[in-house]
């Protein structure tokens, strides 16, 4: 089921929904796309499937897309993952290319018509070099990244610095 922001009004209250609604008057009508690489079975999937409805619901026109990789392209970011949690990885050439790759397919039909981009996580993060950036990109990572593998992390930064914004939680 789909909630709205109204939905949680016995939790937050009055005041504070009030307050939601006047911050996202000054987006209303702007665009935000979403990108990351599953729409289920994963934290940011769950928050995306939250998110969106609801910078909807208070006019926000938020969309959200799913980045399309092999298995073996998901068998590789994993070992990202991992390796940005501190793991060791291996980071051949062919990894890379890869990686790389199914990020500039995925570029060539996913048509970005927002007023700001969002990018969760590192599978979709190479996505802004085949892009002409005319609106802020936001790289936003879920992942731990207190003692990443320095030699992913030295790969890695290369396309986190085109970003306008970096948000880190874990």
């Amino acid at each position: 089921m789909i909630k709205s922001l109204d939905d949680y009004r016995q939790i937050v209250g009055d005041d504070a929904l009030a307050e939601i609604y006047t911050q996202a008057r000054r987006l209303q009508g702007r665009r935000v796309l979403h990108i990351n690489s599953t729409h289920q079975g994963g934290g940011v999937a769950e928050i995306l499937s939250s998110l969106v409805p609801l910078m909807n619901d208070v006019g926000v026109e938020a969309d959200w897309r799913i980045l399309h990789g092999t298995p073996d392209f998901f068998v590789i970011t994993k070992k990202f993952h991992n390796a940005l949690q501190g793991g060791s990885l291996n980071l051949t050439d062919i990894k890379r290319q890869l990686y790389v790759q199914t990020n500039e397919a995925f570029s060539t039909y996913c048509h970005i018509d927002a007023d700001c981009v969002i990018v969760h996580d590192p599978q979709p993060l190479p996505l802004i070099k085949f892009y002409k950036k005319r609106v802020p990109w936001i790289w936003r990572c879920h992942v731990d990244l207190s003692h990443p593998n320095e030699t992913l992390w030295e790969f890695l930064k290369t396309f986190i610095l085109r970003y306008d914004v970096d948000v880190i939680s874990t």
